[in-house]
Order: structure tokens, then sequence, then C-alpha cells
């Protein structure tokens, strides 16, 4: 299966604001001005240091483009591939001061995403046998949303909701202020009905007991929230036997150390925080020819 694509739109502003941080706003290199002749050329090499999972290629080759269109970008992995220390990534050409202008802030951006997806890819092979996948949560980094997103997606995983805006995820916060999760459920419910278009219902309980009240709201899903694997196996049972049809997620301080356990409680998803907002960026190194 092909890797996934972004549309350019999804990038295009955070790869201009991202320049604009490392160049200023008169997009000034003043090593590379002041050093390289303005006709140079020059190829370089991206090279993974340590095993990983690659992504962020496409949007680091928009840094080097929207430098110059003089670049010539030749992948040599696709993007959601296991690379190995030592492996050619990408061979770049073209005008040296693009190539260098643009150095920092592609490798910014792809050993960021492939740390994203190299965790994902950890957890998914934690929990792999089991029927529960791997599954992100909206703790991003602000402005890389869509980016670290589809870096969980090449790393095995699947995404969550994306926003606010296109899913109901009833959590303590609006239990607590519209009367209970089931409560809550029904309101969003009846909202949802009066938007049009389907809208999914989801909603955290803590205990068997939020478990029964958000059942009985029918959502589509019942987020299990900061459960330990015993209490994990009673709220499985209980939706299994009562409403066989609602998806079941755990969610809330889950590990590459516990998930596996988690997995075999029967849940359906795990959702994982720390993909996004803890992933190590992988080492991957740019180097000139000659260098």
């Amino acid at each position: 299966m092909s890797p996934p694509l972004l549309h350019p739109d999804a990038f295009a502003a955070i790869v201009e604001l991202a320049l604009d941080e490392d160049l200023g706003r008169e997009g000034s290199d003043l090593t590379a001005l002041w050093v390289i002749p303005a006709a140079a050329q020059a190829s370089a090499t991206l090279l993974a240091r340590r095993p990983g999972v690659l992504a962020g290629l496409q949007v680091g080759m928009a840094v080097f483009s929207r430098l110059s269109p003089q670049v010539h970008c030749t992948p040599l992995a696709e993007e959601g591939a296991a690379l190995e220390p030592g492996q050619k990534v990408l061979d770049l050409a073209g005008p040296a001061r693009a190539l260098l202008a643009g150095e920092r802030t592609a490798l910014n951006f792809i050993q960021r995403l492939s740390g994203v997806a190299t965790l994902t890819r950890a957890f998914v092979e934690a929990v792999a046998g089991t029927p529960a996948r791997i599954t992100d949560t909206r703790k991003t980094t602000p402005g890389l949303r869509a980016l670290e997103k589809q870096a969980v997606v090449l790393g095995g995983g699947v995404n969550h909701r994306f926003g606010l805006y296109d899913a109901v995820l009833v959590k303590e916060n609006h239990a607590a202020t519209a009367g209970g999760v089931g409560a809550a459920l029904r309101l969003a419910r009846q909202g949802a009905r009066e938007q049009g278009p389907r809208v999914r219902l989801m909603a955290e309980a803590r205990n068997l007991d939020e478990v029964r009240s958000a059942a009985a709201a029918d959502p589509d899903r019942i987020l299990l929230d900061n459960m330990g694997t015993e209490e994990l196996r009673q709220c499985v049972h209980f939706l299994r036997r009562q409403a066989p049809h609602i998806e079941i997620e755990a969610t809330g301080d889950v590990t590459l150390a516990n998930a596996r356990q988690v997995a075999e409680t029967g849940v359906d998803f795990i959702s994982i925080g720390a993909l996004t907002h803890s992933a190590p960026a992988l080492n991957l190194s740019l180097l000139f020819a000659g260098t």
C-alpha cells in the first residue's frame, strides 16, 4: 500500500513559518551569502544515523522546493520504511545556497516526524497479535497536527479525531458540567441530530458505573480512562455482553512496558498521547558531497 500523502496545503503555511523563523523576513542565510558564490552548485545526501521509521520526507522536500525550484530531490526510501543506520534516504542537487538554507529546517521536520513514526511502530509491535490498534490523541505540537498524525499512520497506527470540530468526545469536565457522562452524551446526540450530517459520539469513563451510564446513551465508542488491567477487563466484559457494537478504547498511562497487558484485556484501541508529545527525534544527517 502506498504511504498516505498530504495535500501541500496541509503544510505550506508551516513550511513558510519555519523558514521565516530561520532566515528572517529578509530570507537571509548570512553565512552562505558571504561564503558561498551565488552560482555554486552542490549535492547532498540525507542519511539515517539510527534505526527507525521514515516520516516527513514530503514536507522536507517541500522546504527545498520553496527555496529554489532548481533543487532536485530524489527519494531513496519510501515514507513508512524501516531505516537502518547508514541508509541513504534522499539525494539532493542544486544551488548550494538553497541546500544550506533549507538543511536545518528540513531536518527538523523529518527527524521530528520520523521520531513519531518510530515510537508508533514500537507500540504497534508491542501489541502485535492482539486485536488492539494504536491510536493518537490531540496532544500534538501546535501547527504540526496534520504532519504528526500522518506520521502515526506511517508508523502503523490509526488516527483519532483530528480536532474538536469533527467528533464529540465527552471528557470528565464536560460530564461534570452537564450532570454526568450519560446526560452529556444525550445532549450531544440531540445537538448532532440538529446539525444534520452524522457525527461520531464518544465518551470517557473512569469506572464501571460511568461505563454503564455511557453505554445507556449508546455512543460509538467508550474510552476507559486510567484504569488498571483488572478494571479494564471488567468493563470490556460488561460492554461485550451488553453493548457489543460499541467500540472500546483504553486511554491514559499506557507505556511500552504495559501496552501488551492493556491490549490483552480485549480493547479495540489504545490511545497514547506520548506518540506525539514525547517521541524522541530520529537521528538523521544531511552530508554534502566531499564532506
